[in-house]
């Protein structure tokens, strides 16, 4: 499962990118928020504000997902135009 990092998400986190794999993979976006938060504080930051966009293989989703092996998650801030 790849999980991609976007915008301030990505300057925040200091990576692009993480891959999870082995045989305890998230069933869905909310487990996947946890084990990421484990990760340290600015994780847990980052993945706890509200207004944080999730997309779930490139279609954005709301609230909780179910997720599969091999699925691409992409968590960014949401897009505003000027």
């Amino acid at each position: 499962m790849k999980v991609l990092f976007f915008a301030s998400v990505r300057e925040r986190l200091g990576t692009a990118e993480c891959e999870l794999d082995g045989g305890t993979l998230p069933a869905d976006l909310d487990a996947l928020r946890e084990a990421l938060a484990a990760r340290g504080d600015v994780f847990r930051e980052v993945l706890a504000q509200p207004n944080l966009v999730c997309a779930v293989n490139q279609a954005v989703v709301h609230g909780n997902a179910a997720l599969r092996p091999g699925d691409e998650i992409a968590f960014f801030p949401p897009v505003t135009g000027g």
